[in-house]
């Protein structure tokens, strides 16, 4: 029971604060390929959306106690190397998190350098 009540916490802090969840949409005048948004604007997205993935970039570790239902893991370290075996659709939209917004910012710009459209 504490374990699912810690759970419940860590989803609820992912959705809430705005620094854990980075969205990222490629435009052309954004530096880098992608802007920053809200976990409000990132949870507009999901819920009006159909095509999208939620890209998790912490540690798996990290991952295994607790992740925003849905998400797939690749963690940051590897993201060059393993992106595309699974995130096949370079257009497809793709909402990026981590702990602090640092991971998912290198991540969002190796995705840019990958090709990807919509991160």
């Amino acid at each position: 029971m504490k374990y699912c009540v810690s759970l419940c916490l860590v989803l609820v802090t992912f959705l809430l604060t705005g620094t854990m969840l980075v969205g990222c949409r490629a435009t052309p005048s954004s530096a880098g390929g992608y802007e920053q948004i809200s976990a409000e604007a990132a949870k507009e997205l999901i819920d009006t959306q159909e095509n999208y993935v939620i890209l998790d970039v912490r540690t798996q570790q990290e991952y295994d106690l607790g992740h925003i239902p849905g998400a797939i893991v690749i963690p940051n370290e590897v993201i060059s190397q393993e992106a595309e075996k699974t995130l096949t659709d370079k257009d497809q939209l793709i909402l990026v998190y981590c702990r602090s917004g640092r991971r998912s910012k290198i991540a969002a710009e190796a995705l840019v350098e990958l090709g990807y459209t919509n991160i």
